[in-house]
């Protein structure tokens, strides 16, 4: 299955997965050094370096597998659509809360929640895809539902 993302996104990834790959053999060392400690069973220092060291290993196989499957889009492409699609920024209207938002909807390795930079995948993500200017949609969330209109689409170049 491809994984859409931006180039920036890509490189996000791909920044993170060589940090990782760094520590990796850091951690290495760090087993291989508590190993020589003596009795394993009762080395505590050994078993924390090697637990850091299979996380790290299973997060390095995470973003391999989605660098792997990646799809780069470049959002500007779509620059003039009336649609909601990946790399559309979408200025809405909560009709409950009588606020705008701005959201982006971006892939594997952007999302910020802060910037409200959503993933496509995520459920306000998926209520907005496909979805056009003046369009009401509601979003399921744990208090209800969020009831926004959209006001406004647009891309970056």
């Amino acid at each position: 299955m491809s994984t859409p993302m931006t180039n920036k996104g890509f490189e996000n990834l791909m920044n993170e997965l060589n940090g990782l790959e760094k520590r990796a053999i850091e951690l290495t060392k760090r087993v291989e050094i508590a190993r020589e400690k003596g009795d394993l069973r009762e080395n505590a220092e050994y078993h924390a370096a090697r637990e850091d060291l299979a996380l790290c290993n299973s997060r390095i196989q995470d973003i391999q597998s989605r660098v792997g499957s990646a799809t780069i889009i470049d959002p500007a492409k779509f620059a003039g659509s009336n649609t909601v699609v990946f790399g559309a920024t979408v200025k809405v209207y909560n009709l409950d809360d009588k606020e705008e938002e701005v959201f982006t909807l971006v892939g594997d390795g952007e999302a910020d929640m802060y910037a409200n930079k959503i993933l496509t995948t995520s459920p306000l993500g998926q209520a907005l895809l496909t979805r056009k200017v003046g369009d009401k949609v509601d979003v399921p969330v744990p208090k209800g539902k969020l009831r926004l209109k959209i006001l406004e689409i647009t891309f970056e170049s």
